[in-house]
């Protein structure tokens, strides 16, 4: 697989080949499944904070610690017992602090 000039190792130009890849009723068909599935996951991050909590510990304290080896990292971090407690009370204290703000609106 040689490499296509701009562009990474390994990518490969597919433009000969997308010429009307797509009928335009299956680009508007995937169009519409790409708008769905954001929305989707905008309620389920919305209704699932500790995601958001979850994700930005993580990169927090890679960006602290730097570790050399982020995989033995995260699989320590993410299996660490005190880990569920320490997000309920990220959790709490999010949820306080929305509750103020709409309070005051």
């Amino acid at each position: 697989m040689a490499a296509v000039e701009g562009k990474p190792y390994g990518v490969q130009s597919m433009d000969e080949h997308d010429d009307k890849a797509l009928s335009s009723e299956q680009q508007r068909k995937l169009d519409q499944l790409k708008i769905k599935t954001r929305i989707g996951d905008e309620k389920y991050l919305r209704s699932h904070p500790e995601v958001r909590l979850l994700l930005q510990g993580f990169v927090g304290e890679v960006l602290k610690q730097r570790p050399e080896n982020i995989r033995e990292f995260a699989a320590d971090y993410y299996t660490n017992p005190s880990l569920p407690e320490k997000i309920r009370e990220q959790n709490k204290v999010l949820q306080a602090t929305s509750s103020k703000r709409t309070a005051n609106i």
